[in-house]
Order: structure tokens, then sequence, then C-alpha cells
């Protein structure tokens, strides 16, 4: 229901039989009744038999009634109501509620709602050190293959040095240059202390490694 014609989709026919109760108990004649419908990000949820009564402060619809002629679902939570598809379960519609009711968002027209837009990818920065980063770090040959495949331009920086990309790669700590030489067994041993899961007779969790430079 709804209180202007204007919103009807089809020539409105006139009622003479149709009244509406409204919370005082009071009967509000119909006008006319017609044909409605709500856009949404596929095909348009469609409103029948909308009746048209000017004295009515909110445009009301029955969820029943577009559940019913749309083969829809209707899902309700604090923050708004979604309309989804009854076979593929796919979101038609999302419109956020903060206050007592669950308003259809709309243009001009009281039963129009704006379907959410399209997902966006806005071009502010050519500078492919910047685009490396927003783009999860990628190497460089894959971030040149990305622009020309969704059409931006990026120029390339003759010079590349990412301090969290050299960080990220790194699996241990660097080893410092050795030009030590042994002549003879024994002479030099490497030592490395490694962790256990299994406890040694003395209820230990590591053991000692001892490389011979010499021999290996």
């Amino acid at each position: 229901m709804a209180s202007n014609s204007s919103i009807l989709s089809s020539a409105p026919s006139p009622s003479v039989h149709h009244h509406i109760v409204v919370g005082n108990g009071q009967f509000l004649p119909a006008q006319c009744t017609g044909n409605a419908s709500i856009p949404t990000t596929s095909s348009p949820l469609q409103l029948r038999n909308v009746l048209i009564a000017p004295p009515i402060v909110k445009n009301l619809i029955s969820v029943r009634a577009r559940t019913r002629d749309n083969s829809v679902s209707v899902e309700f939570d604090p923050w708004g109501f979604s309309i989804k598809d009854l076979r593929t379960k796919m979101a038609l519609l999302r419109c956020d509620s903060s206050g007592d009711l669950y308003p259809i968002q709309g243009s001009s027209a009281p039963f129009a709602a704006t379907p959410a837009p399209p997902a966006t990818a806005l071009l502010a920065s050519t500078d492919s050190t910047i685009w490396h980063a927003r783009l999860g770090h990628l190497g460089q040959d894959t971030l040149q293959r990305l622009s020309h495949s969704i059409g931006f331009s990026c120029t390339k920086s003759s010079r590349h040095t990412c301090h969290a990309c050299r960080l990220g790669k790194h699996v241990r700590l660097p080893f410092s240059a050795s030009n030590n030489v042994s002549a003879f067994p024994f002479q030099l041993l490497h030592c490395d202390v490694w962790t256990s899961p299994i406890l040694s007779n003395s209820g230990y969790q590591y053991y000692l490694v001892i490389l011979d430079d010499y021999s290996h």
C-alpha cells in the first residue's frame, strides 16, 4: 500500500471495494490499485495489487506477498534485511536499517531501491612501488602482466628495493663471510644446538651437533 499512484508501473485501476484498516480502527478507502516493481541486481521484484490511499503516512509492503509472487526469501538481521533468490540463494537486494523499521533504501520512488553498485577499481597512482605493495607484494613480471590484463599503466622502477619482501623471504639469519681454512682434523669445529620433541635419557629436549671443518 502506498499514498501516491506515481509509483505504479501499470495503469491504475479504480478500486471501489478495497479499504485499509489503520491502527485506530478507522477505514481508509483505496482510490485505485496497480502493479509496481523494485529494481534489484538482476530482475525487478514485482509488487502486484498495490493499494493507493493518499492518507497513508508510511508506504508498506507485504513480505508474504513479495516472497510468494517472486520466489524469493527475506532474511532480517539487526542491521537490515536481504532479499535472496529462493533457488540460488544469491542476494538480490540488501537494505540497511538504523531505526525501528526496515525501510527499502530508494531513489525518488517510494518503492524503488538502488541496487548495490558493481565493484570498481579506481586508479590513484601509476608508481609500480605503490601497486607492488597494494597488490600483496607481487613480483615485477606478474605486476606487468596484471597491468596489461586489467588496463592500467604502471611505470617500471629502475631499482626495486622492498624492505618487506627481503624480510619475508628470509628463512634464517644471514651468515657472515668466513675465510678460515682447516689444515687438519679437529682444528676447527662447528657446533649447533637443536631442539628435539623426544626426551633424552637425562630428561632434556635438545641435542648437540658437532661438525669437523676439515673432514666434514
